[in-house]
């Protein structure tokens, strides 16, 4: 009879991988969860490694067992899969962690899943795991590593694909660890040395990125040990090097938000041609950007709309000491009665967030093709919808933190095309105008006017910045 114990991190990742194979929750909901927040420290930083680390490593993770299996095409329970998946990404990439722990702990979950003839099998192919070479690291790659602010070692990338599936010879660990179908993608659309950024941005954590309540909060936070670093784009935006911030999101004076979801927003406040007096946030929850929105223009009176009923009461809650300003609106965008009311729209819809999987792993898992052309007809609804509902010399800002021409491109192409009223304006004027005001830095700018697209959108690529991947559009309503 096994005798370990299992930690309660390892207990709590094992239910929230469970849950997401299973289709019943999403990682990120269950990370925020009160069971995972009832752990130590210690233990909630542990859950979400290896929850989020068994995700983005998935499908190498399954490649790699099948091929220790006396029969490698036999189907496993889930309970095995996921106990497998745990040990191995803890022996392939966790190199703070004991052998011994992660292989017993796993076999341990096993049985207790009610498999204790088949956790005789998860010891064996673990243990033939933990003998072969890939998991040995060099102390050169860990240092490496350790510098970049990573908390695991990775195996060495090496290109072990036997280039069968490959779109473009043989691929790398990080691109393994995607699917074809969307690594190939990215090879078309954007070219090899994009896409392996892509991917190698999807292996990793994501930077911390923090919008601050005011600039004196910079100097408290360093007087509590919490050390900052300047944003890659936008100057209201840091970077957390190091120390907890728990505190100072709690009482508000920080909040968390990617650099290219604030860059959304800042693009969306400037306007070179009028005041903005009534703005609509068209898909508004978490509320984020309708907070930037409400920053940047005192003088609005803002609509946020959430067709989500959670979502919604997300959003009003984080919304409440705006009351007087800010309306939220339990609704679905695509349903707007309004016609010609608002200056302004952000119409930030719903995508397949192929630009956020470093912070969203498991979309890679339950994303098809066939979901890109149902998300593409939602997108032009609400497009549509924000583009009757601003006023002649209005304009929307259409975004998406999705990677694909579906999605991007050819949502503004198809609206435009049944909207004779409307045109597509480049984004350069609204970069020069953020780097006058000094939202945007000068090394900013320039980055960003590379980007821009032959209609002047925006493309931001995972791996280009260190955000999630942003497409951005400016779309004018003609007098």
């Amino acid at each position: 009879m096994s005798m370990a114990k299992i930690s309660p991190a390892r207990k709590a990742a094992f239910q929230i991988l469970m849950a997401v194979e299973r289709g019943q929750s999403h990682s990120g909901d269950l990370l925020r969860g009160k069971a995972v927040n009832a752990l130590s420290t210690p233990d909630r930083n542990l859950a979400t490694a290896l929850v989020l680390g068994v995700l983005r490593w998935q499908i190498l993770l399954d490649q790699q067992l099948r091929a220790l299996l006396a029969r490698p095409k036999a189907k496993l329970d889930s309970e095995i899969r996921i106990a497998l998946r745990l040990g191995a990404f803890q022996l392939l990439h966790l190199d703070r962690i004991p052998a011994r722990a992660a292989i017993d702990e796993s076999v341990e979950l096993a049985q207790q899943a009610g498999h204790k003839f088949a956790s005789g099998m998860v010891n064996a192919v673990l243990r033939k795991l933990a003998k072969t070479p890939q998991v040995a690291i060099s102390q050169s790659e860990e240092e490496s590593l350790a510098l970049k602010g990573h908390n695991f070692s990775r195996a060495d990338n090496a290109a072990i694909s036997d280039g069968a599936s490959a779109p473009v010879g043989k691929l790398s660990e990080e691109m393994e660890a995607h699917p074809a179908w969307l690594v190939e993608r990215w090879i078309n659309h954007f070219g090899l040395d994009a896409a392996r950024a892509i991917c190698n941005h999807g292996q990793t954590q994501p930077a911390l990125s923090v919008r601050l309540a005011s600039p004196a909060v910079e100097a408290e936070l360093a007087a509590a040990d919490i050390i900052l670093e300047p944003g890659e784009l936008l100057t209201a935006a840091h970077t957390v090097v190091s120390g907890d911030i728990t505190a100072a999101l709690q009482d508000g004076r920080v909040r968390l938000q990617d650099e290219g979801s604030q860059l959304v927003a800042e693009i969306a406040s400037s306007n070179l041609n009028r005041e903005m007096k009534t703005i609509l946030d068209a898909c508004a929850a978490p509320g984020g950007k309708t907070l930037i929105l409400a920053e940047r223009n005192p003088q609005a009176r803002i609509v946020a709309m959430e067709s989500s009923a959670a979502r919604f009461e997300q959003l009003q809650k984080r919304l409440t000491g705006f009351a007087d300003r800010i309306e939220c609106r339990h609704a679905d965008a695509t349903a707007l009665t309004e016609n010609s009311v608002f200056d302004l729209a952000l119409a930030d819809v719903p995508c397949s967030g192929t630009g956020t999987l470093g912070r969203n792993p498991e979309i890679r898992h339950r994303l098809c093709p066939e979901d890109l052309a149902l998300q593409a007809e939602r997108q032009r609804a609400i497009l549509a919808a924000a583009l009757r509902a601003v006023r002649p010399g209005g304009c929307v800002v259409y975004s998406t933190c999705s990677l694909e021409p579906e999605e991007n491109e050819q949502v503004v192409a198809a609206v435009l095309a049944a909207t004779p009223n409307a045109r597509q304006i480049s984004l350069e004027g609204r970069i020069a105008q953020l780097l006058s005001k000094n939202i945007l830095t000068h090394d900013g700018a320039e980055r960003l006017r590379s980007c821009l697209t032959p209609e002047g959108a925006l493309h931001l690529l995972p791996g280009a910045f260190h955000t999630d991947g942003f497409f951005i559009a400016l779309i004018e309503k003609n007098d």
